[in-house]
């Protein structure tokens, strides 16, 4: 497969990703402001916080290695199918010794709600943990899904299962409140028993057919999937095999610095349970752009440099088409990515008030919600380039500088759990914000700096791409001024109609910054619609 189809297919993938993530957030959006009116804010901490980061922690540390491993291996021409899904269905008792390890953690070494005001903690956190190791069944077919580019099972999957999950909690809360956690663990597991049965499903008609043999799919039986001996071969491939202890090292840092506020709050008690639930509804509110549109851009293009890319050599000794086309798919992620989250850092600040209350109403935006969530406007930013630099330096990094960085990611872990705990402690939730923005900035330079040693004897500079326009920096002074003014002036408290006075000013000034995209731009836009949109890309080719 050449570069150019590696990009058209590595660009659909984002394309269908972020249409899949639109709908996954707008269907989350409408279902916490349903919830929102039937359960207390606890219940939405103890669920939002302390059990869904029992299942991200279970599912991350147990696959995300397996991942980043068996897809950089299966790029390259020597590998065996047969050995990377030996590999992947390690995932299963290692998530299983995961599970039993950290309910222990959460049923006897963490605070245990209120029974009265929160019942059933206890088979709630149990079932949480299952929907975790019922997930990772399906991880040797994610895998072979993502590695072939089947973007539309991802998109038919994971719709699926998200409208099963959103059906059962409204049906439930609607007329079964007093279950309690029971209604949030059922909806859970139907949700992951969905993917399950989705992947399986496909594959199960899928191989042996005649598209399979079209396409020269190297596994051609459901008995191909299960883990067995190949003759004249080991088990797994152990360069393979350690490839992924590496990343997994790195990757239990990664959870920490992801999930870094939520550890926090879960194991040193810095916030109630109720102010835990209005976080992280802001949290979740504000990295709705972050989530669904630079989480599967930075996971589409991690697998396109990966394939592009070949692991660990420098830019001399590979071949330069593979390089420039890379070099120029970074350029423009970059540029893109930084324009998006400028227009959210500018307007979310003018905008935030207005918006929670809209959400929540005087439940999220009275107190420190609009303060949370105008920093975290600006924390999206930062999210947003660290995502693109980091999937291209992990798809760069030979084995031995993946070691190295680890140590890296220690150092950052370790700082921002305590400038979690000394900046809360100075500035309540906020706090959390400010250490993310911090400990971002500095894997944003790591990366910044790998990616100009990585160039630095090439022609090409993508990070060019980090320099916007002068006309557009412009445009977004203006519009930051003119929104807070607006802001001030017109909102929040004074009617509806003063409302959209308040509305209409900001569309003016992001259509001005809009303009100003289109005419300093155009490689950013040509890259947009030869790459990003699907219609237009099939209509050029």
């Amino acid at each position: 497969m050449s570069s150019q189809d590696v990009l058209k297919n590595a660009s659909t993938l984002a394309s269908y990703n972020v249409l899949l993530q639109v709908m996954f957030r707008v269907l989350t959006f409408f279902l916490n402001a349903f919830t929102l009116r039937f359960v207390s804010k606890e219940l939405i901490g103890v669920v939002n916080v302390r059990l869904t980061l029992l299942y991200s922690t279970l599912v991350f540390l147990s696959r995300e290695a397996f991942r980043r491993a068996c897809l950089s291996g299966v790029s390259g021409k020597n590998h065996s199918w047969r050995q990377v899904i030996n590999l992947l269905w390690l995932t299963l008792p290692l998530g299983a010794l995961w599970a039993a390890l950290l309910i222990c953690v959460w049923l006897w070494l963490l605070e245990v709600p209120d029974p009265q005001t929160i019942p059933y903690y206890g088979p709630a956190v149990v079932l949480f943990a299952l929907s975790g190791v019922q997930e990772l069944l399906a991880e040797p077919l994610w895998v072979l899904a993502q590695a072939h580019m089947f973007v539309r099972l991802k998109v038919v999957a994971e719709s699926l299962a998200m409208i099963a999950k959103c059906s059962i909690t409204v049906v439930m809360v609607m007329f079964a409140r007093e279950w309690g956690l029971y209604i949030f663990s059922a909806a859970h597991l139907v949700y992951t028993g969905f993917l399950v049965l989705c992947y399986a499903v496909y594959f199960i008609r899928f191989l042996g057919s005649k598209e399979a043999e079209e396409k020269g799919f190297p596994l051609h039986s459901v008995k191909d999937l299960l883990p067995r001996r190949a003759k004249g071969e080991p088990l797994v491939d152990w360069s393979l095999a350690q490839l992924t202890w590496s990343f997994f090292k790195q990757s239990f840092l990664k959870q920490i610095l992801t999930e870094g506020e939520r550890y926090v709050m879960t194991f040193l008690n810095v916030l109630s349970f109720g102010d835990q639930g209005v976080y992280d509804i802001v949290n979740n509110l504000g990295s709705m752009v972050a989530r669904f549109i630079f989480l599967p851009i930075e996971e589409s293009f991690y697998i396109f440099f990966a394939k592009v890319l070949e692991r660990g050599r420098d830019v001399k000794s590979q071949k330069q088409e593979d390089v420039a086309i890379a070099a120029e798919v970074l350029e423009c992620l970059l540029k893109l990515v930084l324009v998006v989250g400028l227009i959210i850092s500018v307007f979310g600040y003018a905008y935030s008030h207005l918006a929670l209350d809209l959400y929540g109403g005087s439940l999220l935006s009275s107190g420190a919600g609009p303060t949370l969530l105008r920093f975290y406007s600006s924390y999206v930013l930062l999210l947003a380039v660290n995502g693109v630099t980091e999937c291209f330096v992990f798809a760069a990094m030979s084995q031995r500088e993946v070691d190295k960085y680890n140590l890296v990611m220690l150092a950052l872990s370790l700082s921002f759990l305590f400038l979690s705990y000394m900046l809360t402690w100075w500035a309540g939730s906020v706090g959390f914000i400010l250490a993310n923005c911090l400990n971002m900035g500095l894997r944003i330079l790591h990366s910044v700096l790998y990616i100009h040693r990585y160039f630095l004897s090439s022609q090409w500079k993508p990070l060019r791409g980090l320099l916007p326009s002068p006309l557009l920096l412009l445009a977004l002074a203006v519009s930051a001024v003119v929104t807070a003014l607006s802001e001030g002036v017109f909102c929040c408290d004074s009617g509806w109609l003063l409302r959209l006075v308040h509305i209409s000013v900001g569309a003016a000034c992001l259509l001005g910054v809009l303009v100003a995209v289109l005419l300093t731009e155009t490689r950013l836009i040509q890259f947009i619609r030869t790459q990003l949109l699907p219609k237009y890309r099939k209509k050029h080719t």
